[in-house]
């Protein structure tokens, strides 16, 4: 059970106003659109699916939780290791880009807010968002599972925001992705806690070779 300024505090963790740059990025999605592999809320579905499955649930939420418990033990090495890991993950140069800015901007949040990062454990922080988040909630003392959820949120509707600008679609259809995409995310959740060391990483090629491909892209909505 959490307190009420514990929920606050994931809120705010969550919350689409808090300046990551989560909104300007596409991670992919730009070129997927000009390529015509994108055009209509059912092939934006499938391929929010698909990165859910192969990013989100078998990559980024295991390694967030494997951060948060490393946190909350205090073990720098393995915080270290797992940080690492996440950013080696990152197929393009775009990505691990976006990554580390991220991470940086989750820096200097908790910088501004009056929290003492331990200078040891700086660097790790620096590279992800994810690291920051996780080591954020774990001085909260926020649960796992509300964190993982927060994550996946937070990056589903930045997601779906882009969708509204590049597909694109309305602002109803967006919510009625945010609502089924939503519950996709929570029924798979369980399957987080079983993914081993060695079935860490995703398979999304056609991903990568869209944020490759968008480095180049002649005109764009989103970061490079």
């Amino acid at each position: 059970m959490m307190t009420s300024l514990q929920q606050m505090r994931l809120l705010q963790l969550s919350s689409a106003s808090l300046p990551v740059g989560s909104f300007t990025y596409s991670q992919g999605l730009e070129w997927a659109v000009e390529a015509g592999w994108v055009t209509s809320v059912g092939q934006f579905r499938e391929w929010q699916i698909n990165s859910i499955e192969q990013s989100l649930i078998l990559q980024d939420l295991p390694l967030l939780l494997r951060l948060y418990h490393a946190s909350r033990r205090g073990d720098l090495n393995a915080f270290e290791s797992w940080s690492q890991y996440l950013l080696a993950c990152r197929e393009t140069l775009e990505l691990r880009n976006e990554e580390t800015q991220r991470g940086e901007a989750m820096v200097r949040i908790l910088q501004g807010i009056e929290m003492i990062l331990p200078e040891a454990w700086y660097n790790a922080l620096l590279r992800s968002q994810i690291a920051g988040l996780a080591w954020a909630g774990s001085v909260w003392k926020i649960p796992a599972e509300p964190l993982m959820l927060s994550q996946a949120w937070s990056n589903l509707e930045s997601m779906v925001m882009a969708g509204v600008k590049l597909v694109p679609f309305g602002q109803t259809a967006a919510q009625q992705l945010l609502f089924k995409l939503s519950e996709y995310i929570a029924s798979r959740l369980p399957a987080v806690m079983k993914v081993g060391d060695e079935e860490l990483g995703s398979s999304l090629p056609i991903v990568a070779i869209s944020s490759a491909l968008h480095e180049t892209q002649h005109t764009r909505l989103f970061r490079s």
